[in-house]
């Protein structure tokens, strides 16, 4: 990749991930020279990993109710993109080729040569371009609440200008007046104990992540994804308007639709209901 590197540790302070069969290792891994905050679930081995690539501003721990879903046997891997929890601010934004290529290096550090891969919502953009670029490591794909980057069908204007800021990372009280437009299908509860896990969100890192979606479509290459592909969504999303999963649903070749009754981030709060869907289709 052209991008600058961020300046970093020495690799050898960091403790090695966790070999097969011990419990989920959290630490840092460093990729192209990119000090990357991991959480790495090895699983029982010989087994798929499953890669969870999560939405703008999110951290790892947003993650949580979905991994404690799984089955305990899959291996894991989650991961702060750079600026975002407890990975450092990049010098300059990453576009989502760089961002991908990333989590190519991400894989070949925990010795991985292929793998599931699911994008929520912003990160539902890498998972696509990941799956584009590196054929040959994408087992599955799962696209949750997600679209086509700049060429996807958008929310209302009311709904984009919340989602243009982190302040609902970072200030419970708002996050409940804008969760009134943006979650709607969820219980509110369960979205404050989803949010409550991220870590604090700085402007700029959130602005970096606005850049890679607003200069990335994937609407135009969407038939060369080979994968095969489960798209979810809510019926009741008003962040991506459940036109754009029928649109990939239908130009993906290998594409499985599943709609559900609630949101934007039903995935992760209604785990127990969404949790099994995820895990037959991986299981194929």
């Amino acid at each position: 990749m052209s991008a600058l590197p961020v300046p970093v540790p020495d690799p050898a302070d960091d403790p090695a991930p966790a070999p097969p069969g011990r419990p989920e290792w959290v630490g840092d891994v460093v990729v192209a020279g990119y000090r990357l905050h991991v959480a790495h679930r090895p699983g029982a081995p010989g087994r798929t990993p499953l890669v969870l690539v999560n939405g703008i501003g999110a951290s790892v721990e947003f993650l949580d109710p979905l991994v404690a879903a799984l089955d305990p046997d899959r291996p894991v891997v989650r991961f702060d993109v750079p600026g975002i929890g407890g990975s450092p601010l990049p010098w300059v934004p990453l576009p989502m080729a760089g961002l991908a290529g990333l989590l190519s290096g991400l894989l070949d550090e925990l010795g991985y040569a292929r793998a599931d891969v699911l994008g929520l919502s912003w990160g539902g953009g890498i998972a696509q371009q990941f799956a584009l670029q590196h054929p040959d490591r994408t087992g599955r794909l799962a696209l949750v609440s997600t679209g086509m980057g700049a060429w996807m069908v958008p929310a209302r204007l009311t709904v984009l200008a919340k989602m243009l800021t982190p302040r609902r990372y970072n200030d419970r009280r708002y996050r409940h007046d804008a969760g009134a437009e943006i979650y709607v299908g969820e219980d509110q509860a369960a979205v404050d104990e989803v949010f409550g896990r991220a870590r604090p969100v700085a402007f700029r890192g959130y602005l970096y992540q606005l850049m890679a979606l607003m200069t990335w479509t994937s609407l135009p290459v969407l038939p060369f994804i080979s994968a095969p592909t489960l798209v979810l969504a809510g019926r009741r999303d008003p962040v991506i308007p459940i036109v754009n999963a029928h649109i990939m649903g239908g130009l993906i070749p290998r594409a499985t639709v599943h709609l559900h009754q609630g949101g934007h981030v039903g995935i992760l709060t209604r785990p127990d209901e969404l949790g099994p869907v995820l895990e037959d289709f991986l299981d194929g």
